[in-house]
Formats: C-alpha cells, structure tokens, sequence
C-alpha cells in the first residue's frame, strides 16, 4: 500500500501584493497626504472600498487650508445686507411716523333764529376744514362742540358719524349747534325793535377724538365768532 502524505498549500502571494497596491492608492483616515501615521478608515475599513449600502454613511474630511472654508467678498454682502435693513427702516419710519391732523373753522353758514317768550334759540351752522398729513386714514370717533356767550353754556352738539379722513387729504364738513339763550337782558337785547343789529360774539369749543395707526388723540380748539341774535342770517361770512 502506498501511502500518499499531503502537504499544506502555499499562500498565493500574488493576492496579498495585489491588496498592498490597491491600499497604496488609498491614504490612511485622517491624513491629507498618503505619508501619514493615521488610523484606518473606518468606513471602508482599510480596504478602500465602499461596503454597499453604506453610501449615506460618509463623511468628508475637508482640510482647513481649503479654499472653500474661506468665502469671498463676505464684508460686501455683510455691508449690503446692513445698508439694506437700515433703508427699508427708514422707509417704515418715514410712511408710518405719526403726522398731524389740524382742525381749522373756516366760516359761520347761517344762523337761523326763533323766539319764545322767554328764551332766544338759535340754529347756527358751521364750516370746518380737516387736514389728514398722514400716509394712513384718520378715523373720526366723536366731535363734540359746545357754545359760550358771556362764558355762559348755552348749547352742546356731539357728532358720531362724522366721515374717515383720506391719507394726505383734507375734508370739509358742516357742524350743526343749537342754542338757547335764557338769560333776560340778552333776550331783551336780542327781541329789541330799535336795535337794527344784535351781535353776539359766540365762543365755540370743539372736542375732536381720532384714531389711527392703533392709537387715538384728542384735538381741541376754541374759536370765537360773531352772529346776529335778532334775525335769519344765511349769508355766510369767515370766523375771525
């Protein structure tokens, strides 16, 4: 009987050198050039091929030298945004700062007069201007007006449905009092026959409330005009 001994086979060689090229072209992890004494990568683990499946698994090691770290003309665009935002907040302020609104009497309409026995009541009707320099509508709440004859209350009118002031617009609007005068000296000089013109110089206060840009203000003015107490008047003269 022959006896046959095996013998262990030897390494292929080629294999392993063919592995050392392959790893040649692949530097260590961590290192920017291929002489460096890194770890191995551990995400090709040392074979500098990619597991499949694991592409979304990467990680790219930029070196700090790179040109891409450094981003141009970056004071240009910081000094445009900066320039930009302080542009567009003047613009804010300029079209929403709070401008006035002026209250001006232009003109007495007519006075209409009527006699009781122990009053004098008067009709008189007024001529306003409303000036809105704002870039936004004022609102009108409330107009209150209130007449004075020898410092003495003789009338009231409170308005609430007055129109809303256009923006960079002026409005006219006729405002309305009724008065009664009961005191007997003025009745008596008013119903006099030998006085041909009764003049009572009337002193209006005027209450205005308005509201815009979310926030109200009161505007007061006192003006004093002359009207005639002893009969119609439809002509319309200026308040002085």
């Amino acid at each position: 009987m022959v006896t046959i001994e095996s013998f262990p086979a030897e390494p292929d060689l080629t294999k392993g050198k063919e592995n050392v090229k392959t790893l040649k072209h692949f530097p260590p992890y961590g290192a920017i050039s291929g002489h460096s004494s890194g770890e191995t990568c551990p995400t090709c683990r040392g074979t500098g091929r990619i597991p499949r499946g694991h592409q979304d698994q990467l990680v790219a090691v930029i070196p700090c030298n790179d040109v891409r770290l450094r981003p141009r003309r970056t004071k240009l665009y910081v000094c445009f945004s900066m320039v930009l935002c302080l542009l567009l907040c003047c613009l804010i302020l300029f079209f929403l700062f709070p401008r006035s609104v002026t209250l001006t009497p232009v003109s007495v309409l007519s006075v209409m007069v009527y006699f009781t026995p122990d009053t004098v009541d008067m009709r008189v009707t007024n001529l306003i201007n409303i000036s809105n320099e704002n870039f936004v509508p004022v609102q009108i709440v409330t107009f209150n007006v209130q007449g004075l004859v020898l410092k003495a209350i003789v009338g009231n009118a409170k308005i609430t449905d007055m129109p809303t002031i256009p923006s960079r617009s002026q409005k006219s609007d006729t405002i309305e009092i009724a008065l009664s005068i009961t005191d007997k000296g003025l009745n008596d000089y008013c119903k006099s026959a030998t006085i041909k013109i009764h003049t009572l110089f009337l002193e209006l206060q005027m209450t205005m409330n308005i509201s815009y840009l979310s926030h109200t203000e009161q505007l007061s003015l006192d003006i004093f005009e002359y009207i005639d107490c002893g009969a119609n008047s439809t002509i319309p003269h200026p308040v002085r």
